[in-house]
This record gives C-alpha cells, structure tokens and sequence, in this order.
C-alpha cells in the first residue's frame, strides 16, 4: 500500500466531493497534464497532472508523479480559493523517497499576516494546538526548506520527513486543517479580520505569492522535477499553479 497516494486521495475526495467539483479532463480524455518520462531510467508515463473546478473554489490542481526505479512516490494538493478571496488556499503534498515519507500542510495566507493580527486570530490561531501538537510527534524531523520557503507560506505550515508510523499518525491533523477550512469556506472571513483590505489587494497578493511559491528559483524540487518530466511539462505545471481568478 501506498501511504502517500492513502492520504492523497482522501483529501482530494473529501474536496471534490464536499464541493462538488468537476474534472478538467485533457484532450484525449485522460488527466489534464499527462507527465511522460525523459530520463532513460524510467519509460512512459511516470504520472499526471489533474485539474478539478467548480463549488466554492478557483481551482484543485493535482501533482503525482511514481517511478518506482528511482524510489519516488509524491503526490501533491494545491486548492485554490479564488484571487478576491481571503480565504487561504489549502494545500498538502505526501511523498516516498526510497525508506523515508515526508509531507508537508498549510493554509497559505491571502493578506500580509504581520500586519493583521485579526486575520491572525480568526483564520490561523485556532489551529495552533493541532500544529504543536503534530510537531511533537515521535518520528518526525524538520525538512530542508530555505527561510525563504518559510517566508511565503504560513507560520502553521508543518514540513516533515517522517517514519512509517509518524505518516500515518499526522492524517489526523491533515483532517483537523481541511476541517477547519471547510468551515472557513463556509462562514467566509469577517469584515473585522480584512481591515478593509479589497479586493484588488487580494488579487494582486494572490499573483504575486503564486510566483514566488512556484518558483524554480525558490523551490528546488523543480529542479528535480524538470529533467524527469521535461522542460514543457514543468513549465506547464508551474503556470498552470500560478494562475489567478481575476
């Protein structure tokens, strides 16, 4: 069994299916971005790339790439809120490299946190014991991520590598962040949290974050990613993550 793959697809379901989301299907009626190998260690296909819109939301845009060759099970989650909202986007990514699982879970911020602590209290505070908790879980270690990486997602973010064991006990907190933002979804984010801020700020933190969150510069998985699936695919990936709204 495939833990990363597990816990990939009971979040992406209880997404589309609380939402009621659609799939975005490619040409030949397959997954939006078919990821095909360009390395002769692995032949064919080596993963996908899907596309899910509708309910509440921008878009869910979906990552998997396996190839068993080279030990590499990852699986990624980014669901987009749409750029005029102050909802975070949600995201998890659950991956296998050779004996060790990692992952990672947040709630991306949508407004300069720093400067608003209602923001703060009403969207990222009541998860802070889920966080301190999960990140006192035996068999976790903190992942190689650059200040900078740190710097563009939420101070919540939980970036583990983890033993068989602490991967399967941090489902639990994977499912009290998305419960909580379902509720956030559902209730929306109060006048008194956005301090006025508008729509237009929102959409233009919304743009500015996306590229710098997918980023060759920034995150190195890139460059990983890019020799394995090709320089179009990648690309592809990427502007596909950074798009906005409005």
């Amino acid at each position: 069994m495939s833990l990363p793959k597990d816990l990939h697809d009971h979040v992406l379901n209880r997404i589309v299916d609380s939402l009621g989301m659609k799939e975005e299907l490619g040409a030949d009626g397959g997954p939006f971005l078919p990821l095909e190998s360009h390395v002769p260690i692995a032949e064919g296909s080596v993963g996908h790339m899907r596309k899910f819109t509708g309910g509440p939301l921008f878009q869910v845009v979906t990552s998997s790439i396996v190839v068993p060759a080279i030990h590499l099970d990852s699986h990624m989650i980014f669901a987009f809120t749409p750029s005029d909202s102050p909802v975070p986007h949600y995201t998890v990514d659950s991956v296998k490299a050779g004996e060790h699982h990692a992952f990672h879970l947040d709630l991306i911020p949508r407004v300069d946190i720093g400067s608003r602590l209602n923001y703060l209290n009403e969207v990222y505070q009541p998860l802070t014991d889920a966080c301190m908790a999960a990140r006192e879980t035996e068999g976790l270690t903190m992942a190689h991520l650059s200040p900078r990486q740190y710097a563009i997602m939420s101070p919540w973010m939980l970036a583990n590598r983890a033993t068989a064991e602490a991967f399967t006990e941090i489902r639990k907190t994977v499912d009290i962040y998305l419960d909580h933002w379902f509720e956030l979804l559902e209730k929306g984010i109060s006048a008194g949290a956005l301090e006025d801020v508008t729509a237009a700020e929102l959409i233009a933190r919304d743009k500015r974050n996306k590229e710098a969150i997918f980023n060759k510069d920034v995150d190195p998985v890139w460059q990983q990613i890019e020799p394995l699936v090709g320089s179009e695919a990648a690309n592809k990936q990427i502007a596909t993550l950074r798009e906005v709204s409005a």
